[in-house]
């Protein structure tokens, strides 16, 4: 039997995947993309919330800047604003399917199961079990395989115990206590939402206080404009630089990158959010969970307060809206020798200047590259330089390295 060979496959059609997809129709190279459009943002992130980003930072990228969320909005109209409107989230999910629709037509809604290296390439099989060769490998799937539970909570039962990324309907907690753990947008959106459909909701944080962002203003006097320039990330110089210079963050040591992504853009919920969890959803701050065991179908989590005090509290279920660690080790679909054989540093990819691996042919984008090219790389935001850049690379070089 012959398998016919492409280009270039791109596994995953988020906000990276079909912006890379609608870059490559112009390349004239062939190339398949594998997934279900917006999957993330439509069955793992809880309806009724906003995104963090701003209206003008919540585009996918088309080239010649087509079709951004403010085009989409005014054909159907519906309420935008570049600065200070929250985006709702169903109002994205709708977006990137227009997106889709209209770029990247090809898509093949099916999973890949696999990817392992051959002659001239790779080999993917689907969950379907067809299997495709080609010759070089976007990966751009994402954050849904990194999410991350503290480890007290490791090995807890599965209905006592979730991630936020594994909510997308909060309806079934409705009269029930649910322990929301953290202090960041997530946590403090899903402590909200919950309240809002009827569960007794609790909020534990090891910070001692809920640093919400500030309401954004539209006009701003020159003098803050040059001492805090705005950007896709948000205000400050620093967060300008990450979305202005990534390049010149990929040429920074090793050690200051690495720093840099663990540490700028903490947590932060949105302004917008405040009125919703402040004076109405009990918050436990300054507490660090030290342990958390099931008991006649509830949860008991041990936390110490930031008194010293050892406090108990008992609850139906704990959601863990404790971010994500990339790790290519926990790329499943990777097949384990061609993971082997991925340069690495503190689990995540060693990227080229085009973000292409130490393997040749095998590219990675999205959150999986912030290491390399700096924050930028965590948020929707960054789809417009990377797709750019590595449609430029696999338009011009047909072999890669």
């Amino acid at each position: 039997m012959s398998i016919a060979t492409v280009d270039i496959a791109i596994i995953g059609a988020g906000p990276y995947g079909l912006s890379l997809a609608a870059h490559l129709r112009r390349s004239g190279r062939s190339f398949r993309i594998f997934g279900p459009p917006m999957q993330f943002w439509a069955h793992h992130m809880p309806r009724g919330m906003c995104l963090k980003s701003e209206g003008f930072a919540s585009s996918l990228y088309a080239p010649d800047a087509q079709f951004t969320l403010k085009d989409y909005c005014a054909e159907n109209h519906i309420p935008y604003a570049d600065i200070g409107l929250p985006v709702r989230l169903e109002i994205f999910i709708a977006y990137g399917l227009e997106f889709q629709r209209r770029y990247v037509p090809e898509l093949e809604n099916v999973q890949v199961a696999s990817v392992a290296k051959a002659d001239g390439g790779f080999e993917l099989t689907t969950v379907a079990g067809e299997v495709a060769r080609v010759r070089q490998v976007v990966i751009a799937a994402g954050i849904k395989n990194f999410a991350h539970l503290p480890t007290q909570l490791a090995g807890m039962p599965a209905d006592l115990v979730s991630h936020s990324s594994q909510h997308g309907d909060l309806s079934g907690f409705k009269g029930r206590k649910v322990a929301v753990l953290g202090a960041g947008a997530s946590a403090v959106d899903l402590a909200a939402l919950l309240d809002q459909t009827g569960a007794k909701a609790e909020l534990i944080a090891r910070r001692g206080s809920i640093d919400f962002h500030n309401p954004p203003k539209e006009r701003r006097p020159i003098i803050e404009r040059l001492r805090a320039p705005r950007s896709g990330l948000g205000v400050g110089w620093r967060s300008r630089m990450c979305t202005d210079i990534p390049m010149v963050f990929h040429a920074m040591p090793q050690s200051l990158r690495l720093r840099v992504v663990d540490r700028h853009l903490g947590p932060a919920p949105c302004w917008f959010v405040r009125d919703s969890v402040v004076g109405r959803v009990p918050m436990h701050l300054g507490a660090t969970l030290t342990g958390a065991h099931a008991e006649d179908g509830r949860v008991r989590l041990a936390v110490k307060q930031r008194t010293g005090e050892d406090k108990m509290i008992e609850v139906d279920h704990v959601i863990a809206a404790t971010g994500y660690k990339v790790a290519v080790s926990r790329l499943g679909f990777i097949d384990e020798a061609l993971r082997s054989r991925i340069g690495n540093v503190a689990g995540t990819p060693i990227l080229s200047r085009h973000f292409e691996s130490s393997v040749p042919g095998l590219y990675f984008m999205g959150a999986a590259a912030a290491n390399s090219f700096g924050p930028l790389l965590r948020f929707a935001y960054g789809a417009n330089f990377s797709a750019k850049r590595i449609a430029r690379r696999l338009g011009a070089d047909p072999i890669g390295g």
